[in-house]
């Protein structure tokens, strides 16, 4: 049952590695690749960000979500995570590089709707190809990302196994009990919302932005709550 999400995770973690081995091009070279890596995901989160039916959820969970975030200072705890790994590992923790690689690629490769619906998939039909085949983009990605943003991008393989495998697991309740309109309505607003938080990852790589866009993921719980309000007023 687990098998898409595992695969998924696994051409991460190899995507990342062959990233590492383009990890020596010259300077001048990685910024000007940094920049057009960046503006290609603000693209992507454009795209995601238009999927929305109802802007004003959108709206309304980002300011919400990221108050909580703020309060709570998710930025933080992740870049604490990040220095604790880089420490593992033997290297100066100073810039926290491993924590931007994580942050930015878990909210990549998780947020979106290829996610769920492959995870869904997986359980109730056992039918593992959207998942499969959002792990070979994921790989590709992972490949551009690592390059630039280094090993932390691996370390993504995790919360996204988990994610979409606890997704898989649950899949049979989630059909029993939350009706398709409503999983329908989630799935395209927290989309859209997730793509404004990519939108602000494509214009931080490109160093246009200093956001702290881990502050920003309680939005998605946000998105849950006013979809399952919009559902039983309409």
């Amino acid at each position: 049952m687990l098998l898409g999400s595992l695969l998924n995770a696994l051409f991460i973690i190899i995507g990342a590695l062959l990233g590492r081995l383009f990890k020596n091009i010259p300077e001048s070279m990685k910024q000007t690749v940094m920049s057009i890596i960046g503006l290609a995901v603000a693209v992507l989160g454009i795209q995601m960000g238009l999927e929305s039916g109802n802007f004003i959820i959108v709206i309304i969970s980002l300011v919400l979500g990221t108050m909580i975030g703020e309060w709570l200072n998710f930025d933080k705890q992740f870049n604490r995570l990040g220095q604790k790994v880089e420490l593992l590992f033997g290297k100066k923790a100073a810039q926290g590089s491993i924590a931007e690689g994580f942050v930015t690629a878990t909210l990549i490769f998780v947020i979106g709707s290829m996610a769920i619906i492959g995870a869904l998939d997986s359980g109730l039909r056992n039918d593992h190809s959207v998942l499969i085949t959002k792990g070979i983009i994921d790989g590709f990605t992972s490949i551009i990302l690592a390059s630039t943003l280094g090993i932390g991008v691996l370390l993504a393989a995790v919360p996204v196994f988990i994610y979409q495998g606890t997704i898989t697991l649950f899949a049979g309740v989630i059909s029993t009990y939350i009706p398709q309109e409503a999983l329908d309505l989630f799935i395209k607003e927290m989309t859209a919302t997730g793509g404004i938080m990519i939108l602000a990852i494509g214009l931080n790589i490109a160093g246009l932005t200093k956001i702290r866009v881990a502050n920003l993921l309680p939005s998605i719980g946000i998105v849950a709550i006013l979809v399952t309000v919009t559902f039983i007023l309409q």
